[in-house]
């Protein structure tokens, strides 16, 4: 019977942890991963005398699923277990063979097709007026619900849009080579009313280069050169809430996107494009040949936002 680390140093499991954690691109995934591996090393220093196991991961995962998580949230931290075996296996704290085994743990299993949120018509008209457009911050936050709206970026990927970002391109704005996830660069076509929101906002606030949205304190000043992206996750929770929409995320807003361009006869090819799914074909990705920016998804959404100069 293959033995395993029994009773590792705790030394040695939190440098084995760091190399995990080191591997991973984005910082929610090291959040969620740190956490999971935390817990479960929590959990084994008292309910597995046996060691890191395959037969040890098997009884973590059950008693997950007992405490009613989600399979999405248990599969997460098994894979967070498997990485740290295979670390473990490739730095001499665990055999091989035993590694492997750990790895081939069954993840949950998700039953049925989750639906997911997002706005109605008139409810992302809502959402994208209810900032008060007479203050600074007003004029930020309806920027930026324009631009989620309106170009179905992602949380991050907002947070992250430049000002060099939005280009004229077919006789309409675009924006140009936004890099998303994965690392995949995309064009994405902006509808005018966007546009208009974000002059709105960088108009007064003197914003010329770089990022385009960034802090502002209570009495309206800028107070630094970006905003985060747990702020616009923030914000977007804080402006559903007031049209009734309570729990709103950046990722509904995305959905909204799709949906309202799909029910607006945009093709999706087109709008796979907008999104950036991992669908599109590598060729797309490098020559946009068949992305068609004068019959944009944008332009079938249908809303009708009045922006102020």
């Amino acid at each position: 019977m293959q033995t395993a680390i029994l009773t590792p140093q705790a030394a040695a499991l939190e440098r084995i942890k760091a190399l995990v954690l080191d591997g991973l691109g984005s910082p929610e995934s090291r959040r969620a991963y740190s956490w999971a591996l935390d817990d479960f090393l929590r959990w084994c220093a008292t309910e597995a005398p046996g060691g890191f196991t395959k037969a040890t991961v098997n009884a973590y995962r059950s008693r997950l699923e007992v405490q009613g998580l989600s399979a999405a949230t248990i599969n997460i931290r098994l894979s967070a277990i498997r990485k740290l075996a295979l670390e473990a296996a490739d730095n001499g704290l665990m055999p091989p063979e035993l590694a492997a085994g750990i790895a081939r743990v069954k993840g949950a299993k998700q039953q049925g097709t989750r639906t997911g949120k997002w706005l109605t018509l008139d409810e992302a008209e809502r959402l994208i007026s209810a900032p008060n457009p007479a203050t600074i911050k007003g004029k930020r936050d309806r920027a930026l619900l324009a631009v989620l709206v309106g170009c179905g970026l992602r949380r991050k990927e907002a947070a992250g849009l430049a000002v060099e970002h939005i280009q004229m391109r077919d006789a309409r704005w675009v924006i140009v080579d936004l890099i998303g996830k994965g690392s995949r660069v995309r064009s994405v076509p902006m509808p005018a009313w966007t546009k208009a929101a974000i002059d709105a906002w960088i108009g007064p606030t003197g914003i010329t280069t770089g990022l385009i949205f960034r802090a502002v304190n209570k009495g309206g000043r800028i107070t630094g050169e970006s905003m985060t992206a747990q702020s616009i996750f923030e914000a977007v929770r804080i402006y559903g809430a007031k049209i009734g929409v309570p729990e709103l995320a950046p990722h509904d807003l995305r959905r909204t996107f799709a949906k309202l361009a799909h029910k607006g006869r945009a093709a999706l090819e087109q709008i796979q494009l907008s999104l950036g799914h991992a669908s599109i074909t590598t060729t797309e990705k490098y020559l946009g040949v068949r992305q068609d920016l004068t019959d944009a998804p944008c332009d079938h959404l249908g809303l009708r936002v009045e922006v102020s100069p």
